[in-house]
């Protein structure tokens, strides 16, 4: 289950134009797509012939074996309808990074925007030059400066080499283990214990390297950044609306919400359905981490990285209210805000879309629009359920990892039979 559904309403502001008429962007664009797979096998082949050139022998077939299978899982992904092509934001983004070129020639001049349908606040860089830009990105901040500043941290990773660095480390780790492995062979005693000690000191390594490639690339972005005209403040404000999407609390989902929701026409509401199991017994006191979770981190908390950054660059340290989005950027967002049930459901995250859209209209956020996608979400879960394929698209309960009004939407969830879940799919889906 991703964070962001836990909490999507604390941030979104819907307009009240009739949204049941939104058109959500179209992805029957093969031609485009098509073609773009195509180009980015031929880059990506083109570069796995230069890694083997550059890095003969085995290095050059591990790093060649890498990058083919990542191509084959990208493809996939492309394939799958997961990025959308001829959309605005695409000129959007390719705008922004040409401006950030102007002043800093040592930006790569081949890349190809790509925008993920995608909720959480991301952005990447591919080897080949492909720049993806994930939707919800304009869900979490508040202007264009602060999508620039997204960008030049992503750039700055590019032009560092990050992603080659880690994997020639990693193939170094990974033969550095196997021989460690291959000697634990001659242990007669605490084989397994000492294999994961193994595992847990190169996760660690990992770790610790990755968390240094991160302030490395505040470092370079915040320079390419502040060559350009945009406001040297929004680098830090950015920073800090993606430190609220780490840690704002869980919204919670009434419970007279669900009733106000599920008492149909031709089904009453169940007071049963809300039942939940009792977990007030669990004692969590035996239960001991066998990886620090900290150390696993490939990022450095927020706070951390936004201190780095004010010590080194003193102007700064002085704190500016965050710019006003203008109406472009405000137009983007609204596309953004709409296009996250559509990205739900194109995922497959059923479950998860459900519980959005409750967030939604008990804030009375375009309802007829989230009621529209619980008739198609309930529908979705209703096929699911008749084949016993529930699992893959809702969570089971876990209470060390859940909020009380997510676990209470699982138990409303799981409660419901067959019949009830038709009944309810084929109300949202006449109604809308």
């Amino acid at each position: 289950m991703k964070k962001i559904l836990f909490y999507l309403i604390l941030s979104l502001q819907f307009s009240h134009s009739k949204a049941q008429k939104y058109q959500p962007i179209d992805t029957a664009d093969y031609a485009e797509r098509k073609a773009f797979v195509k180009g980015f096998k031929e880059k990506n082949e083109g570069h796995i012939k230069s890694l083997k050139e550059k890095y003969p022998g085995k290095t050059g077939k591990e790093l060649a074996k890498i990058y083919a299978e990542f191509e084959t899982f990208f493809t996939k992904e492309v394939e799958e309808k997961n990025y959308a092509f001829k959309s605005e934001f695409e000129k959007y983004i390719q705008d922004i990074i040409s401006e950030l070129k102007q002043n800093n020639p040592t930006l790569p001049s081949n890349l190809k925007v790509l925008i993920a349908k995608n909720n959480t606040p991301n952005a990447y860089c591919l080897a080949d030059g492909t720049f993806v830009i994930n939707m919800g990105l304009f869900n979490w901040l508040d202007n264009r400066e602060q999508i620039a500043s997204v960008i030049s941290h992503e750039l700055s990773h590019k032009v560092l080499e990050h992603s080659l660095k880690t994997q020639l480390e990693n193939i170094v780790a990974d033969a550095k283990n196997k021989k460690e492995i291959a000697h634990l062979k001659l242990e007669k005693y605490n084989k397994s214990l000492k294999a994961f000690d193994i595992l847990k000191k190169q996760t660690y390594e990992k770790g610790v390297i990755n968390r240094k490639q991160e302030i490395e690339s505040d470092s370079l972005g915040y320079l390419l950044y502040k060559k350009s005209t945009f406001k040297k403040a929004e680098f830090i404000n950015a920073l800090k609306n993606l430190e609220d999407y780490d840690t704002i609390s869980p919204y919670v989902v009434r419970q007279e919400t669900y009733k106000k929701l599920f008492t149909l026409p031709k089904q009453e509401f169940k007071e049963k359905w809300l039942t939940q199991e009792d977990f007030s017994g669990y004692n969590y006191d035996f239960f001991k981490e066998k990886i620090n979770k900290d150390s696993v981190s490939t990022h450095p908390e927020l706070d951390a990285r936004i201190s780095f950054l004010k010590t080194t660059f003193k102007e700064l340290e002085k704190e500016e209210k965050a710019l006003e989005g203008n109406d472009e950027f405000k137009r983007f967002r609204k596309v953004a805000k709409m296009e996250i049930l559509p990205n739900l459901y194109n995922e497959e995250d059923f479950g998860g879309g459900i519980y959005a859209c409750m967030q939604f209209i008990q804030e009375e956020k375009e309802v007829e629009y989230h009621k529209m996608w619980i008739g198609k979400c309930f529908d979705k879960i209703y096929e699911a359920r008749k084949i016993y394929q529930l699992n893959r698209y809702l969570d089971q309960i876990d209470p060390k990892k859940q909020s009380e009004s997510y676990r209470q939407f699982l138990s409303f969830m799981w409660n419901l039979n067959l019949e009830e879940i038709k009944n309810i799919a084929e109300y949202y889906k006449k109604s809308s």
